[in-house]
């Protein structure tokens, strides 16, 4: 039988007893784990900066993973209703009672939410709510495939990663029941000339699909809004639209999942209003919905849904889910938010970043393009030959290495998912603020042009 060390009764431990509990016990996830000490240690975040355990500044240009919307100074108001939930109660089995603060947040939601999406529930994070959602499908809709976009991510649960398109989907094996279909916007060939065009087209492809798998075999099409993780891609003209319709046409849901995008990143509260006539039967978000302050994750449906689980078992639940404290978390921070006029607030960024953005396209060669909707941004970065540095899953070659250790030098954190690097401030940044974070992110660019002229000292 094991026995506690001494160190665990101390109330601070020495950077070496830090760095060996890294080395011996700690995991990493999407990647190996040989480079776990290497990461920055941070011990204290103020305002959109981080700070390490030697005191070294960052600006975080990416909001973590984004999802710390809010930056990093705690809300009083926030703080002082997660206590009082906390002082009153703090759980309840959610199929045991219910408590009022999920009574709240539920009518909040319902209330502010465009469409007639009026049922919600709480899971722990973005992975549970879409799991939830395809389950919530199939008890529905009777059917058992989900079709859903070759470049996509919707979480590191089985069914989730299943429905994933991008090299993460390969952890799960083989899953049953998951369809995958072609994006409207390609990298290797084209689908028309023009917005519309390309909308057209896939959605013909689309439809050809839905007619070959079987519309009576499809519970659900599942799309991010706005892709995120594989590159800020923005449907073209009329894509969304026509899935919708076609969703309609063949009796099959469609779940928007906006774990990303959702809570005004990219402007409105949801990324599905930038689409005229769009809502999807299920909606799934998290992130933005407590400013990962703490962890929870939201599923909304449609009345229709909801009508139909008045005598039907939904079928899926957690001993965490609706969780009164992470509720009274998300119920002050959306409130206020939405108190806030955040919306107004995204769309001066907007007009910040479209105008940086450009200037990076023009001024750096390792630049290919770039998009931007709301807070929500990324480049494509490429190397001397005007190719993508890699394919994203790739080990990293050198040039990726160049500008993850540039980022580092010019005191810039974020997620770097090289060949993309995605750019999406929190949004409660100032002006001032997303101007040095461009400057910084200009070095760092400098940087990789360097590299790419064959400065080799560089690339070491």
């Amino acid at each position: 039988m094991g026995r506690m060390s001494d160190k665990h009764l101390k109330d601070e431990w020495s950077d070496e007893e830090i760095a060996a509990a890294v080395h011996d016990n700690v995991v990493m996830t999407w990647s190996n784990s040989a480079n776990r000490n290497e990461l920055p240690r941070i011990v204290r975040g103020e305002g959109v900066y981080l700070y390490d355990s030697a005191g070294k500044q960052y600006m975080d240009f990416t909001s973590q993973a984004v999802c710390t919307n809010m930056g990093y100074t705690l809300d009083e108001g926030v703080k002082q209703a997660v206590v009082k939930q906390m002082e009153n109660l703090f759980y309840v089995y959610p199929g045991m009672a219910m408590t009022e603060v999920r009574a709240r947040l539920c009518n909040l939601l319902a209330e502010i939410t465009p469409g007639d999406i009026n049922g919600f529930l709480f899971p722990l994070g973005g992975s549970e709510a879409n799991e939830g959602a395809i389950r919530i499908a199939r008890r529905y809709t009777g059917k058992s495939k989900i079709m859903s976009a070759m470049r996509s991510y919707h979480g590191g649960t089985a069914g989730p990663l299943a429905a994933t398109g991008d090299f993460r989907t390969r952890f799960v094996g083989e899953q049953m029941g998951f369809v995958k279909i072609f994006n409207p916007h390609t990298l290797r060939f084209s689908t028309g000339a023009s917005d519309e065009v390309a909308a057209l087209q896939s959605l013909s492809m689309l439809e050809e699909q839905i007619m070959c798998e079987g519309p009576d075999t499809i519970a659900a099409i599942l799309l991010e809004t706005i892709v995120g993780a594989n590159g800020v891609f923005l449907h073209p003209v009329g894509y969304l639209e026509g899935v919708r319709a076609l969703c309609d046409k063949y009796n099959i849901l469609l779940i928007l999942d906006e774990v990303m995008c959702g809570f005004w990143r990219t402007g409105p509260l949801f990324a599905f209003q930038h689409f005229p006539g769009v809502v999807p039967d299920i909606l799934t978000s998290a992130k933005g919905l407590t400013s990962s302050i703490l962890p929870l994750g939201m599923i909304g449906i449609r009345q229709k849904i909801k009508d139909h689980f008045e005598s039907n078992a939904l079928g899926w639940g957690a001993t965490y889910a609706n969780h009164p404290v992470l509720l009274a978390c998300a119920y002050e921070v959306v409130r206020k938010n939405y108190q806030a006029c955040l919306e107004k607030r995204v769309s001066e960024i907007e007009s910040v970043m479209l105008r940086e953005i450009d200037m990076l396209i023009r001024r750096h060669r390792c630049v290919l393009q770039g998009r931007v909707i709301g807070a929500f941004a990324c480049l494509d970065l490429v190397n001397k030959d005007g190719h993508s540095l890699n394919l994203l899953g790739e080990a990293l070659p050198k040039e990726a290495l160049v500008v993850k250790n540039s980022l580092a030098k010019h005191g810039l954190i974020g997620l770097f998912r090289s060949p993309m690097m995605h750019i999406c401030p929190p949004l409660v940044m100032s002006n001032t603020e997303l101007q040095e974070m461009f400057s910084r992110i200009g070095r760092v660019l400098d940087d990789l042009d360097a590299a790419l002229e064959g400065n080799e000292s560089t690339m070491a």
